[in-house]
């Protein structure tokens, strides 16, 4: 959900440079991961089969990682699936053919093709205020509920700052958050900026999102998720998890964290409603390409809504030409032309991915957050295998 953290990193989202060093302290969030736009190393030029075997276990022997799990469909419609490494640093299990992983910030996306749907039937506006729907929510130090927009909420330009707290969820990652709570952390702060100033990433957009779809629908967030978006397109091994759900239903790797002294701590259960609307879904890799397939496709929006939400801002903190639209990101790629995706980070898991107009799909998963190096790996990974 949050931006993406380095090493004691748990973001939603990751972002290079200065405003990455920010978030380096984050210890959780569920956030995007940023793509690389140089041409893939050779090491990791994986868009053929057995490239995109070597990319993983590349990411597995030389960056350290856990495991490494991809799911890639060409443009003949076929998905192929991969992994290396082990699925549990304890037993040595195998890693469970395309299984299911915490997807963090892809949740976002999810989030706002409901928001964009509610949009359509005429139940919310995009450009009315947070007040229309919340009357009174927002206020604080520079922040007032009638002054930004739904489109600001889904875009990140409201100037709402951040509601994950730095150090907190780690040390106690079973315990149940109301969004109200984690809205409050946010509200103590002043406004980072006017509202449509700028863009910056945060959490805290997302939550006041799912709450707006809680208010106008009269259901919990979750159930409209998998009403409207899982079941609809028949996305069998995905769901958002009820209050108090810490597990992951299906065959899974287990998710880690490593210490500064090397060694893992295994993350794998954990109450995600400090994600919540940022961040909590579970998914696979092979879900996650029908899902943003069907979304490109117009099988979950109507068109007036699909170009809203790719209606892009530049995003160059999360890397050069990247642009972000409503809850969507446009990344560029190396062979030409771009992908449209979001990716993700929580603790023990980080998913990186998305599809091309013409079809082309590809998302991997690792089950650790990591570092610089490997997750400019990762990214050249899903990189080469759009591309080749």
């Amino acid at each position: 959900m949050y931006e993406h953290a380095p090493h004691s990193r748990f973001p939603l989202s990751r972002h290079r440079g200065r405003r990455r060093a920010a978030v380096v302290v984050a210890a959780v969030a569920v956030g995007v991961v940023a793509a690389s736009t140089l041409a893939p190393t050779a090491a990791f030029a994986g868009g053929r089969p057995g490239g995109v075997q070597s990319s993983l276990n590349a990411l597995v022997k030389d960056d350290g990682l856990p495991a490494a799990l991809a799911s890639v469909k060409g443009r003949d419609g076929r998905t192929h699936t991969f992994s290396a490494g082990v699925g549990n640093l304890a037993t040595g299990a195998k890693v469970p053919v395309d299984g299911q992983v915490r997807i963090g910030s892809n949740t976002k996306t999810f989030t706002a093709v409901v928001v964009l749907q509610l949009v359509a039937e005429g139940k919310v506006g995009l450009d009315a205020s947070v007040d229309t729907y919340l009357p009174g929510l927002l206020r604080g130090d520079g922040i007032d509920g009638r002054t930004i927009t739904v489109r600001q909420l889904l875009q990140h330009t409201s100037g709402l700052p951040e509601y994950v707290d730095k150090g907190s969820i780690l040390s106690d990652p079973k315990r149940y958050y109301e969004p109200r709570e984690l809205l409050g952390a946010a509200l103590a702060q002043k406004a980072h900026f006017a509202p449509g100033a700028r863009w910056e990433y945060s959490n805290t957009n997302y939550l006041v999102a799912g709450l707006i779809i809680q208010k106008v629908t009269g259901r919990p967030l979750g159930e409209e998720v998998n009403q409207r978006i899982v079941d609809r397109i028949g996305l069998r091994h995905t769901y958002f998890p009820t209050p108090g759900d810490m597990t992951i239903h299906e065959a899974h790797p287990e998710g880690y964290n490593q210490e500064a002294d090397g060694s893992f701590h295994d993350y794998t259960e954990l109450d995600p409603s400090w994600g919540w609307a940022a961040g909590a879904v579970v998914s696979t890799n092979s879900d996650l390409i029908r899902f943003y397939t069907a979304l490109l496709g117009g099988r979950l929006l109507p068109a007036a809504q699909l170009a809203q939400m790719r209606t892009t801002v530049p995003a160059d903190e999360v890397g050069p030409g990247v642009r972000y639209g409503l809850g969507l990101m446009s990344r560029p790629l190396s062979c030409g032309g771009l992908y449209w995706g979001h990716g993700g980070v929580i603790p023990g898991y980080n998913t990186a991915g998305g599809a091309t107009d013409d079809g082309r799909a590809a998302n991997i998963a690792v089950t650790m957050i990591p570092g610089d190096a490997a997750a400019q790996h990762v990214d050249a990974a899903v990189d080469s295998a759009l591309c080749h």
